[in-house]
């Protein structure tokens, strides 16, 4: 059975794994690998993979705090993720920090890989 994620944090994984493989990311692009990785994860687990409210309208797929978090960009390519603000316990200090990614479990990492690998295949398409 697989975990339940906040999708700022899986969104935080694909920001990471894209830039590190220096592919073009924007907002809808993460909304549409979004997409994939739920449908997905419904297929094997049977449940969502995160804990916001999923939003399927008739131009697309959206995570609304994830899409949020990444209108400024508009079309632009995202070169960090988000961020959030951090209070520790016992301080007064608020950190600003990009939102931790998450500890997948081998199986749930290849469901998201597989995600990354067909954008990157539709990508490749559109280019060629």
């Amino acid at each position: 059975m697989g975990n339940v994620y906040s999708a700022q944090n899986i969104a935080s994984y694909l920001i990471y794994e894209l830039n590190e493989g220096h592919v073009f990311v924007n907002n809808m692009s993460i909304q549409n690998i979004l997409a994939s990785v739920e449908r997905k994860w419904q297929e094997i687990f049977g449940h969502s993979a995160f804990k916001e409210m999923v939003y399927v309208k008739e131009e697309g797929y959206t995570v609304k705090e994830v899409f949020e978090a990444y209108e400024s960009y508009g079309a632009n390519h995202i070169p960090l993720p988000a961020t959030e603000y951090y209070l520790k316990y016992g301080t007064f200090q608020l950190v600003e920090r990009t939102y931790a990614i998450p500890n997948f479990t081998q199986e749930e990492i290849r469901l998201v890989q597989q995600a990354l690998t067909q954008y990157r295949y539709k990508l490749l398409a559109k280019a060629s």
